[in-house]
């Protein structure tokens, strides 16, 4: 078997093995997303416990859960026996990962978790293990087999987990009304903080880069206005100053293969009206999202009295690192 066969094979093991628990889902996780909304409401936290490779997955779901709003922490079991139990409290929630339900290292700090006021979440493949006796919930993640070829290799077996526990924490957030906002305050660093905490008018074109012109400018002013700006496009305003429309380099294009007067045409007339803005205090992802939705090369900054107060041309993008 060559290793793109090789490849595919596992690809096609884990997927397999995905489906499968995704068709098991049932009142069990709706009932495991209760009991944590519970607990974070009443200030606790979530405990995530596993050894080896299911260990290896918990921490990354605890950065998942911390992340989106759901503060989390690692508990290692051999540590735990050692000192590290004083991070549990009355109130949190234990979720624990072990494919066999019968981890040495965690099925001996069970007793003394459940000497706390806790409530206890399995992810586990053994429903009648030790593990899964003493859960509250028990979220089955059994799988046909690993992708290891002897079947022995945690690979099948983690991704299920892994996949389990995204869909807990992204269940939760939903749950617990976590916003975009909430979101960019516990990413303060890199695309994701720049994209989450930067607006609209901070990256916005302004000023004298910002061509606008009044309803009855013709074509020919209209692009004086927009060279001046160095602007693929002229806002069109009405008498109050407020968006009425959009004339854009390509509209011009367009009209000239079918009116030889277009330079001399009023905007009113051949300006697109109602176009697509945003307001200035808007997040810089939601003008992302817009130009990612809509083909449209300049996004129109409105403010609270839709005057025209700027623009965000998608070439300026790259350069601020939002894409």
């Amino acid at each position: 078997m060559t290793p793109v066969a090789r490849a595919r094979q596992v690809f096609a093991i884990e997927i397999a093995a995905i489906r499968t628990v995704q068709r098991r889902l049932d009142q069990q996780f709706n009932t495991a997303v209760r009991l944590i909304v519970e607990a974070l409401g009443q200030r606790g936290k979530l405990v995530i416990v596993g050894i080896g490779k299911s260990g290896n997955i918990g921490r990354k779901l605890a950065a998942t859960f911390s992340s989106t709003g759901s503060p989390a922490v690692v508990l290692d079991p051999v540590d735990a026996l050692h000192g590290d139990l004083g991070l549990v409290a009355d109130g949190d929630l234990v979720l624990a990962l072990s494919y066999s339900g019968e981890s040495e290292e965690l099925v001996s700090l069970l007793p003394a978790l459940k000497r706390f006021a806790v409530k206890f979440i399995a992810l586990t493949g053994g429903l009648r293990s030790t593990l899964a006796r003493h859960s509250d919930v028990v979220l089955d993640v059994r799988v046909p087999r690993e992708a290891c070829p002897f079947n022995l290799a945690p690979t099948a077996s983690t991704t299920a987990a892994l996949v389990m526990g995204d869909a807990l924490a992204l269940a939760v957030m939903q749950a617990r009304g976590f916003k975009e906002r909430d979101f960019a305050q516990r990413h303060p660093s890199g695309a994701i903080g720049r994209a989450l905490l930067v607006t609209v008018g901070d990256i916005m074109r302004r000023g004298e880069r910002n061509a606008v012109a009044p309803l009855n400018l013709t074509v020919k002013e209209a692009l004086l206005v927009m060279t001046r700006a160095k602007s693929g496009s002229v806002v069109v305003v009405d008498a109050r100053g407020r968006l009425a429309g959009v004339f854009t380099d390509g509209d011009l294009r367009r009209h000239m293969a079918d009116d030889p007067e277009i330079l001399t045409r009023p905007l009113r007339t051949v300006m697109t009206a109602k176009p697509i803005h945003i307001r200035e205090d808007a997040l810089a992802v939601e003008a992302l999202k817009i130009f990612n939705a809509r083909n449209i090369d300049d996004l129109i900054v409105l403010n609270a009295r839709r005057e025209p107060v700027g623009l965000v041309d998608i070439q300026d993008l790259p350069k601020l690192k939002l894409l």
